[in-house]
C-alpha cells in the first residue's frame, strides 16, 4: 500500500502530496494517521491524506514510511484541513497542524499507572519467614491492608515482589480529565411561547438532515441557551452529536456547567488553557464516541465526532471567532463546512447578529426575558463639555447603588490608567522603540508598556529631549477608573470594587474575579469588552458605558456595528432579576448606532447598517481579502505587494503602508470581489509565485480572507 501524505513543514514553496510505501510498524495507516517520514535528508511528520495501489514515481525510489504515531485524524477532518487551505489562501501542513491533537507530534499517548495486589502467596510470605526487606515487607503489609493501591510504593520494590510471584501488577489508564464544578442533574423547565416556536424550526431541519443555517436573534436573558439545551437533546436522541462554541475560554466554564447538568459525561470540554494530557484526553474520548457534546472556544470547532447533526455558535458576533494565525479561519466559516460535510444544522444566536449573518441565515426571534421583565432603560449622557471619566449622573447613580447595596457593571473598553503621555513643553510622545503606537501608562506596574509588543518601560519622571518635568497623562483606562472609584465608593468586603481586563486576570483570576462579584452582596465590577460577553448575574441594577463611541473613532466599515453590539450586550447584563437602569457616555450622543442601542431596537440598526453596506459594496455584498507584507526594510515590503497587487485582476486598494510593528515595516492590499472562489484561488496563486521568487526572500506575505 502506498500512502500520499502531507509533510508537516511551515514553507509555502511546498507543494503536493508525496508518495511513501507502508511497511513495518505503518502498514496499518489510514487516511489521517501522522507517519514519521524521511524528507529532504531529515526526519520529519506527515498526515496520509490518500491510500493508493499505484504511484508515479519508480518502485526503486520510492522511499518506505515505517514508524506510526499513535492519533490519527478522522478522514473528515482531512479533508477540512485541505479545504481551509484552500479558502485562506495557506497551506494544507499548517492547516493540519491546527486540527491535530495536543501532543500528537510528541506520540503523546494515554497516562498509564501500575496498579498492585497481593498474591496468596504474598500473604503468606508476610506471614511466615521468608526473607524480605523492610522496603519488601512495608509494602505487603501496606497490600494486605487494602484490596489494590498505586504504585506509590515504588516500582523497583513492586517488581523484585512481582518476580517472586508475591504480587500482581497490572497497568491501567489514568484520566485526566479536566476538573470541573460538580453539578447535579437539571431537567428542562417550562419553555417560553417564543422558545417552543423557535424550536419547531430548529428540531425540525435536524431531523432532516441537510444543512441548514438558522440564526436565533434573541434579546439578552431570553433563554437561548436553554433552547440551544433542548436543540442539542433532540439531536442526541437521533444518535447524532453536537459541538458549543462559545466566544472565549472564559465563557467556558459556564456553559460547560449547563451542558454537563443535562448531559453528565457525555460532554467533553476543548481549550487551550488545558494541559496538553487533558486536551489529548478529552479529545480521545470525543474520537471514540464516549463524549457526544464538545464545548469549547474556536477550536472546539476541530472537535473529532462523528456524525454531527448540531453545531451551535453562542454570541456569535464576537470577533474571538477569527484565528489570528495561519491559517486565518473564521470559527463561524468552519462550523459551516463542517456542518455541510454531515448534513447539519448550525444554529448562531445572539443578541446583536452581524449583518453578514442576519442577511444570509434563516431568523428565528425571541424578543422577550424569559421572566417577563422589560429591557433596562437606557440614558445618553453627553461627555462633549466634560473631561472627567464619570459624568456627574453616573457619580450620582453608582453613589446609590453603593447605599442601596446593589451592584453594578461599568464597561471601558481600554485598559491601563491613562492611553498616552506628552511632555508640556516640548510636545514629545513617548512611543514604543518597535512598533509606531503610543505607550500606555501602567500604574500598578509602574511602567509604560506596548500593548502590540509587550516593550515596557519606567515611567519616565522628565522628558529626555527637553529636560521638562511637565509630563501630562491623557485619557483613562479601567486601572485608572478602579483607582477614583475607590476613592469615591469606600469600597469593603460586601461592597468590593473588582476589575477585569487582560492586565489584572488570567483564566483563573478571571473566574475568580467572576466567582467574588457573584456571590458579594453588592459592589461594582469594572472591565473591558470581556465583561459584556455573555455573562448572566441576576442581581445587576446598575450598567454603565464610558467611552460609548470609542469604537466608533476607529477606520474601519464594523465601526458602527461593534458600537452598537458593545452598547447592547452592556446594556443586557442589567435588571434581569429586578428594576435596572444603563447610562451610556458618549462624545457623539446623536450617534445612530448609539441612539437605537439606547431603543434596543437592533432590528432598525441592521437593516440600516445593510442598506448602507450594500450602497458602499460592503460584506455581504461582496468579499474583502486583506494581504499584508512585512520586512524590517519598508520598500521591500511596499515591492512584494505591488508585486502581489500586478498578479491580481480584481479591484485592489494598495499598497498602503501600515504602522510599524515589533520592528517591521509593513504594507497592505485589500480586495475587494464578488467572484470570491476565483479571487481567493488567484491570490493563492499570486502568493505562491511570489514566495518563489528570490526578489522577495525574507518579506513575510499574510493573508486574511474575510478580515474582521
Amino acid at each position: 500500500m502506498i500512502a500520499r501524505v502531507v509533510p508537516l513543514t511551515t514553507t509555502r514553496a511546498l507543494k503536493g502530496l508525496f508518495d511513501y510505501r507502508l511497511a513495518g510498524a505503518a502498514a496499518d495507516a489510514q487516511v489521517g494517521s501522522v507517519l514519521q517520514v524521511s524528507f529532504a535528508n531529515r526526519k520529519i511528520h506527515a498526515v496520509v491524506a490518500e491510500l493508493t495501489d499505484q504511484s508515479e514515481i519508480p518502485a526503486d525510489k520510492l522511499a518506505t514510511a515505517t514508524s506510526l504515531l499513535p492519533q490519527q485524524l478522522p478522514a473528515d477532518l482531512v479533508e477540512l484541513a485541505i479545504w481551509m487551505a484552500a479558502e485562506y489562501c495557506s497551506t494544507p501542513a499548517r492547516a493540519l497542524q491546527v486540527l491535530l491533537p495536543a501532543g500528537a507530534l510528541r506520540g503523546l499517548t494515554e497516562k498509564q499507572a501500575l496498579t498492585a495486589s497481593i498474591t496468596e502467596a504474598g500473604t503468606a510470605a508476610l506471614e511466615g519467614d521468608q526473607k524480605l526487606t523492610p522496603g519488601q515487607r512495608d509494602a505487603l503489609t501496606a497490600l494486605a491492608s487494602a484490596p489494590r493501591l498505586s504504585s506509590q510504593v515504588g516500582t523497583p520494590v513492586l517488581r523484585r515482589l512481582e518476580t517472586r510471584g508475591l504480587v500482581v501488577l497490572e497497568s491501567q489508564v489514568v484520566s485526566r480529565r479536566p476538573t470541573t464544578h460538580a453539578v447535579s442533574s437539571t431537567h428542562a423547565p417550562d419553555l417560553t411561547a417564543e422558545q417552543r416556536a423557535s424550536l419547531v424550526p430548529i428540531t425540525a431541519a435536524i431531523a432532516s438532515r441537510r444543512y441548514e443555517k438558522l440564526l436565533l436573534h434573541g434579546v439578552t436573558g431570553s433563554g437561548k441557551t436553554e433552547v440551544y439545551l433542548q436543540a442539542a437533546e433532540a439531536t442526541i436522541a437521533q444518535g447524532r452529536t453536537v459541538i458549543i462554541l462559545v466566544p472565549e475560554i472564559g465563557l467556558t466554564p459556564q456553559a460547560l456547567q449547563r451542558f454537563q447538568a443535562r448531559f453528565g459525561d457525555t460532554v467533553a470540554v476543548l481549550h487551550s488553557a488545558l494541559s496538553d494530557g487533558q486536551r489529548h484526553d478529552e479529545w480521545l474520548r470525543l474520537r471514540r464516541g464516549e463524549a457526544r457534546v464538545a464545548v469549547g472556544p474556536r477550536s472546539a470547532i476541530f472537535a473529532p465526532l462523528d456524525n454531527i447533526g448540531l453545531i451551535v455558535v453562542d454570541e456569535e458576533h464576537e470577533s474571538s471567532y477569527k484565528h489570528e494565525g495561519d491559517p486565518r479561519y473564521d470559527g463561524r466559516t468552519i462550523a459551516e463546512q463542517r456542518a455541510k460535510q454531515f448534513g447539519a444544522t448550525v444554529l448562531l444566536g445572539t443578541a446583536t447578529p452581524r449583518p453578514e449573518t442576519y442577511a444570509t441565515a434563516k431568523r428565528l426571534r425571541l424578543a422577550q426575558r424569559v421572566d417577563g421583565r422589560p429591557l433596562p432603560p437606557v440614558e445618553i449622557l453627553d461627555m462633549s463639555t466634560l473631561h472627567n471619566p464619570l459624568h456627574p449622573q453616573t457619580t450620582l447613580a453608582l453613589a446609590d447603588t453603593r447605599r442601596n447595596g446593589g451592584k453594578a457593571i461599568i464597561l471601558l473598553n481600554r485598559r491601563g490608567w491613562s492611553n498616552f503621555l506628552t511632555c508640556g513643553s516640548c510636545a514629545r510622545v513617548w512611543m514604543c522603540p518597535n512598533c509606531e503606537v503610543a505607550l500606555v501608562l501602567h500604574r500598578q506596574t509602574n511602567s509604560i508598556a506596548c500593548h502590540h509588543c509587550g516593550h515596557h518601560e519606567p515611567i519616565p519622571r522628565a522628558c529626555p529631549d527637553c529636560g521638562s518635568v511637565s509630563v501630562a497623562r491623557h485619557g483613562a483606562g479601567t486601572e485608572r477608573l478602579e483607582y477614583e472609584l475607590t476613592q469615591v465608593l469606600n469600597p469593603t468586603p460586601d461592597f468590593p470594587i473588582l476589575r477585569m481586563d487582560a492586565d489584572s486576570a488570567g483564566l483563573d483570576r478571571r473566574a475568580e474575579t467572576l466567582t467574588k462579584f457573584q456571590d458579594a452582596p453588592a459592589g461594582v465590577l469594572i472591565g473591558t469588552q470581556m465583561i459584556a460577553k455573555g455573562h448572566d448575574f441576576a442581581d445587576v441594577g446598575l450598567g454603565v458605558v464610558i467611552d460609548a463611541d470609542q469604537t466608533l473613532r476607529f477606520p474601519d466599515f464594523r465601526s458602527e456595528e461593534r458600537t452598537f453590539s458593545l452598547v447592547t450586550q452592556l446594556a443586557g447584563r442589567a435588571g434581569r432579576g429586578g428594576d435596572g437602569k444603563v447610562l451610556v457616555q458618549t462624545s457623539a450622543p446623536t450617534a445612530r448606532p448609539i441612539l437605537l442601542a439606547a431603543k434596543h431596537d437592533s432590528d432598525s440598526f441592521l437593516t440600516g447598517e445593510l442598506e448602507r453596506r450594500k450602497a458602499l459594496d460592503y460584506p455581504p455584498y461582496s468579499t474583502l481579502i486583506r494581504i499584508i507584507t512585512s520586512h524590517p526594510d519598508a520598500e521591500r515590503a511596499t515591492q512584494t505587494a505591488k508585486a502581489i497587487k500586478d498578479r491580481v485582476t480584481a479591484r485592489t486598494l494598495g499598497p498602503a503602508p501600515l504602522f510599524m510593528l515589533r520592528n517591521k515595516a509593513r504594507a497592505q492590499l485589500q480586495i475587494r470581489t464578488h467572484d470570491r472562489a476565483a479571487t481567493i484561488k488567484q491570490v493563492g496563486a499570486a502568493v505562491d509565485t511570489v514566495v518563489a521568487d528570490k526578489t522577495h526572500k525574507d518579506v513575510s506575505i499574510s493573508v486574511d480572507v474575510d478580515p474582521q
